[in-house]
């Protein structure tokens, strides 16, 4: 696995990793990278030291905010309008999640934005095959506890 450090046309820079140097060419070249912030297509790596692993950087869902593991009020808030807008515009495929993503990313299923469960190991393979996918941050029920599980 390696690390880069990219940049997208309108300035921003953000971090991907990609499980061998030819891959982030591979992905460039068939239009799968877009930058997080405005969906800019045009990407280039940024000036950098590249990290590289011995092995995948792991899936988790078990996020730190900060010490303690506490959620800030303002970082919840900013949890529950995302997880909000997903709800409302996404659709929920449950665990087969790694099965849809791959048949939208195929033609075979009507694209459209999903969101599901999966395992660290399906989620790893499919940031592999070149199928954008993002965790989302777990949210604690606010009556019960204020940690991320």
């Amino acid at each position: 696995m390696i690390k880069y450090s990219l940049k997208c046309d309108n300035d921003h820079i953000f971090e991907a990793w990609f499980p061998s140097g030819g891959d982030y060419d591979a992905q460039k070249e068939r239009g799968l990278l877009a930058c997080p912030f405005c969906e800019s297509k045009n990407i280039e790596k940024a000036p950098m030291a590249p990290s590289i692993a011995k092995t995948p950087p792991k899936v988790s869902a078990n996020i730190p905010v900060t010490s303690g593991n506490i959620v800030p009020p303002e970082m919840r808030k900013i949890y529950e309008d995302m997880r909000e807008t997903i709800e409302k515009n996404f659709d929920y495929v449950g665990d087969t999640f790694a099965r849809e993503a791959r048949d939208i990313n195929d033609g075979i299923a009507p694209e459209r934005p999903i969101y599901g469960e999966t395992t660290p190991q399906e989620a790893r393979e499919l940031i592999e095959e070149g199928i954008n996918i993002a965790p989302i941050p777990p949210l604690a029920n606010p009556k019960k506890d204020t940690s991320i599980n």
